[in-house]
């Protein structure tokens, strides 16, 4: 299921922390991981929360046991999607929903001896839209999720860059809004991160220029290993076949060059040796190694065959082949 599909059917389950509802490990998260390749990894391992947007979406598990999960899976950090959060996106009162969702949240990082490293903010309004109202909008409701990363013990927020697909337009919409979010974060210690995310956010030239221009030191890139169609079928945002895509491993380096601690190890399937179908990760971990990078790479499974705890381990095991 596509992202924007998902977002909009979506329900708070409300279900107890401890009701997980986890099915077995398949074959795929049972391979041991040769000692050698686990001793001095050159990077730290977060677990994005959208890798278990499915069994959260479906009532199986809360999203409130993200924690748990990422610690039983072997993650050392919690990178939050906040629209899975429909106690909070859906309340009357936002303020204190917030306030509830970071006292719980702190509560279960601690508990299971995680660290909170970035909420990932999507449904609070596209930020590179021309009508300046909307736009202005957007920013606003981005504030308190600031407010929020930096009550968490948070570095980042991750933010869109989506609206008008005419360049002059989205740069000078993009530079605006991410100016403006980024001076906001400032005095509360917090990151603005961009992912490359499809359309000209996924146009990493495009994206730097834009971040070269706002030129803040806590505005930088969260690069994702496979988010760089240009295009799809029927200019959909999600769900239609990808009709013109970007160079992932031209973009994730030119990214780099922007990078504030963050990357998002992005996986769909896997072939018999537990190598990613359509991304080569010893490549990117090249890349990432050849760019200084020593911060966390968020695992992000989004694949269909396996389930989610299947897939997340399998690219987390992946992750540490090349380590």
């Amino acid at each position: 299921m596509n992202r924007k599909k998902f977002l909009s059917n979506l329900t708070f389950a409300g279900i107890g922390i401890s009701s997980l509802g986890i099915s077995a490990c398949n074959s795929y998260q049972k391979k041991a991981i040769p000692s050698s390749t686990t001793k001095n990894p050159f990077f730290k391992i977060s677990l994005a929360q959208w890798s278990i947007h499915k069994m959260i979406g479906e009532g199986k598990i809360s999203p409130y046991s993200f924690a748990e999960l990422a610690k039983k899976w072997g993650f050392e950090g919690l990178e939050y999607v906040n629209d899975l959060y429909k106690d909070v996106v859906e309340a009357s009162n936002k303020s204190v929903a917030l306030n509830q969702f970071i006292k719980k949240n702190n509560e279960l990082a601690q508990q299971h001896d995680l660290k909170n490293l970035l909420i990932m903010i999507d449904g609070e309004g596209d930020l590179s839209v021309t009508n300046g109202n909307d736009r202005l909008n957007a920013v606003e409701n981005h504030k308190p999720w600031i407010e929020t990363a930096s009550a968490m013990g948070c570095h980042s927020i991750r933010i869109n860059l989506f609206g008008t697909n005419n360049i002059s337009d989205w740069k000078k919409t993009s530079i605006e809004s991410l100016g403006a979010i980024a001076d906001y974060a400032k005095p509360y210690n917090i990151n603005v991160l961009v992912e490359n995310h499809g359309y000209l956010s996924s146009n990493a030239k495009l994206l730097i220029e834009v971040i070269n221009t706002v030129n803040k030191d806590n505005c930088g890139t969260l690069p994702d290993f496979g988010n760089f169609c240009l295009r799809r079928e029927g200019n959909e945002r999600w769900g239609t076949p990808c009709v013109e895509e970007y160079d992932k491993y031209v973009g994730i380096k030119e990214l780099m060059t922007k990078n504030i601690g963050s990357v998002s190890a992005k996986s769909f399937d896997f072939d018999s040796e537990g190598n990613e179908t359509t991304i080569n990760y010893e490549r990117m971990m090249k890349i990432l190694k050849e760019s200084n990078f020593s911060g966390y790479i968020g695992v992000e499974y989004e694949g269909e065959v396996l389930s989610e705890e299947a897939g997340t381990i399998a690219t987390r095991n992946l992750l540490l082949k090349y380590a």
